[in-house]
Parts: C-alpha cells; sequence; structure tokens
C-alpha cells in the first residue's frame, strides 16, 4: 500500500493539498495558468500560508519547479501542514506546483519545452552560450528512438574524452541556443517565473529570516535526501545551512553535490525580491535511479514530445522510464522522503527560531 500522502495525478495532488490546507486554517492564494491539465483540470500555482501574515520568520517550500517531480514535492507540502509544529513567531508559505502544466502532463519542463531551472536569469543581459550542449543536442534527441548503434557509440567516445562530469554538465547545466532540446531554459521568462516573483513579493516581503526547502527528484541514490546547499552567499549563509542541516550539506560549487552549478536557478529570484532578507536555503533532491538512466529517460521523453507519432508500446516504454526517474511507485520509497522532509522542515523551524 502507497504512502496516503502520495497522489496518482496532479488533479488529486492539488485537491489533498488543498484540503490539507483548509483543514490547518491556512490561508490559499491562487494563481491559475491560461491552459488546462492533462484531464481537462484548472492548473495554478497555489500558495497556503500558515501563521502569522506579518512573521519576520518565514520557511517557504516549493513543489514541481520540474514539473513530474511534483508528486513527491506535493506530498510532503500536505504532510507537513497535518504534522509540522509552528512557533508563534514562524510561518510557512508552501508553493504548490510551481509548474503545474509539466505536473499534470507529467513531464519535467513547462507548456514551452523551458526547465524552470534555468530560467532565473538576467534576460536584459545576452544569453549563456552552451558549445558542449551544441556538440552533442543531435546525439540526444537523435531521429529514431532508441538511439542507433552509431549514434550511442559517438556519445560513449565523446563521454570518454571528455569525463562523466563534464559531459553531465554540457547536458543538464542549461541551455539557450536550441528550443527543442534538454534542459532549454527560454527567451524570455516563463508564466511560473514571473508568478514565483509575485508570491515572493506578496507573501515573503515583510520576513526578515528567510528558511527555503526547494523540493526535487531523480539526482543520487535511492531514496537518499541530498541536501544541496543553495544561497549565492557562501559565507555565514553555508555556515548556518550546515548548523539547521547538518555538516553533510553539498555544494555544485565544491562539486561535493551529485548536481552540478545550473545557470538561472530559481534561487536566484530571491536575492532580488526579499533583498532585506537573511536567507537560507537547501534544495531537497530525492535519488531515484543511476544518472545514465535518468538522463536517457529525459531524453526520450523530449525524443517522444517532438514524436507524437510514435507507437504507443514506445509511447508506455518512455512514460514508465519518467516515472521510475522522477516518481518511483514504491511505497519504500515515498516513506523515505516523507520521513527526511519532515525531519528538513524541523530542522529549518529550529533553525530560524535558534539565537543569532
Amino acid at each position: 500500500m502507497n504512502t496516503p500522502l502520495f497522489s496518482p495525478s496532479y488533479r488529486n495532488a492539488r485537491a489533498h493539498f488543498l484540503a490539507a490546507a483548509s483543514a490547518c486554517g491556512a490561508r490559499v492564494y491562487t494563481q491559475a495558468l491560461h491552459l488546462f491539465g492533462a484531464q481537462g483540470e484548472l492548473l495554478a500555482m497555489d500558495v497556503a500560508v500558515q501563521g502569522p501574515p506579518d512573521a519576520s520568520k518565514v520557511l517557504m517550500t516549493t513543489s514541481a519547479v520540474h514539473g513530474i517531480e511534483g508528486f513527491c514535492g506535493s506530498a510532503i507540502q500536505t504532510g507537513l501542514m497535518q504534522h509540522l509544529a509552528l512557533p508563534a513567531d514562524v510561518a510557512v508559505v508552501h508553493v504548490h506546483a510551481v509548474n503545474p502544466h509539466g505536473f499534470s502532463h507529467r513531464r519535467r519542463v513547462n507548456e514551452d519545452n523551458i526547465d524552470l531551472n534555468r530560467n532565473f536569469i538576467d534576460f536584459n543581459r545576452p544569453l549563456p552560450v552552451n558549445a558542449d550542449y551544441a556538440e552533442v543536442h543531435r546525439l540526444l534527441l537523435p531521429a529514431q528512438w532508441p538511439p542507433s548503434t552509431a549514434d550511442q557509440a559517438e556519445l560513449e567516445a565523446l563521454a570518454q574524452v571528455w569525463g562523466e562530469r563534464r559531459l553531465q554538465i554540457a547536458i543538464t547545466s542549461g541551455q539557450y541556443q536550441f528550443p527543442e532540446g534538454v534542459w532549454f531554459g527560454g527567451l524570455t521568462p516563463t508564466w511560473s517565473h514571473l508568478t514565483f516573483r509575485k508570491v515572493l513579493q506578496a507573501h515573503l516581503g515583510q520576513a526578515r529570516h528567510i528558511a527555503w526547502i526547494d523540493l526535487h527528484t531523480g539526482l543520487g541514490p535511492y531514496g537518499h535526501g541530498e541536501r544541496i546547499f543553495a544561497c549565492t552567499d557562501t559565507g555565514t549563509a553555508l555556515q548556518r545551512a550546515r548548523q539547521w542541516w547538518g555538516p553533510e550539506i553539498t555544494s555544485v560549487q565544491t562539486g561535493t553535490s551529485k548536481s552540478v552549478p545550473l545557470s538561472g536557478p530559481i534561487q536566484m529570484a530571491i536575492d532580488q525580491e526579499c533583498p532585506a532578507a537573511q536567507y537560507t536555503g537547501i534544495c531537497l533532491e530525492f535519488g531515484t535511479v543511476p544518472l545514465a538512466q535518468m538522463i536517457l529517460a529525459m531524453r526520450a521523453e523530449h525524443w517522444l514530445a517532438l514524436h507524437p507519432e510514435a507507437p504507443p508500446e514506445l509511447c508506455t516504454s518512455i512514460r514508465e522510464g519518467m516515472q521510475q526517474a522522477f516518481n518511483p511507485p514504491s511505497a519504500d520509497w515515498q516513506a523515505q522522503v516523507w520521513a527526511q522532509g519532515l525531519e528538513a522542515a524541523r530542522q529549518a523551524v529550529q533553525g530560524l527560531c535558534a539565537p543569532a
């Protein structure tokens, strides 16, 4: 039997989230997307706020920055509204389904094939250039799927020359030249990007101390929640993060994380929208399958989006691969991630309340 917090669809996840918010007396604010979901349902970024509206100490959680990863994030947010005790001077802001379209359609990207965690760049400046990605783009999304033996051999040969880390950076750090490609960061701010900034302004503008747990899946050992440092301040903020969440905090900058440095991660918005606040944050990244399998699943799903005429059995296989990579239907995995999500949130609240 699966953990009850986990839902089978975005529509169910949203209903459970809103029901939990109502039950705990949270204030709910909804911004609807102009598109409908896979089941014809309303798509929205919902915000549930618990605690005083003028609280100076705020914990924020975010789910579904990468749509299909929202099954895990939504479950944790729903559970936190049921089980997380709040001191009188602390508020919690749960931002549910930053990317509702991807969540509903079980895609990692949004309605425009954009990876939201590569979209928070300064679009008034020249777009970043990922020269290494340009070299591998045609190999990542070949004319046929599965890739031909020749295409696969060419990609493996390049991996031997570059090494695994350089290839991972080339593919996943973000690119802005191939709109149909994988890990595309976009050419302008997305609806989710602009809406999320409004959420920060409306619900965290008064905060003087902010903790943020951004919930993700797909990287690292099965069921393990890697706590990845997610602040621009690598001095005192890193020290606080280690005090709150433990010395095992990893960093993309030092190479200790399973992730790599990203162009335009969502965390860039908080320094711009909440400049007066002291901010401490992590990405809580839950492992599922080996890195190569995750990247292959992503490539296949992008290929399928470009080839809707694919045979039904291939479509089913590719969609099952995405589920294994980002939302494993396993009770033990679900139990592991829920326990770690609750622990991290409790540690964040304790950290917010600790003496400076």
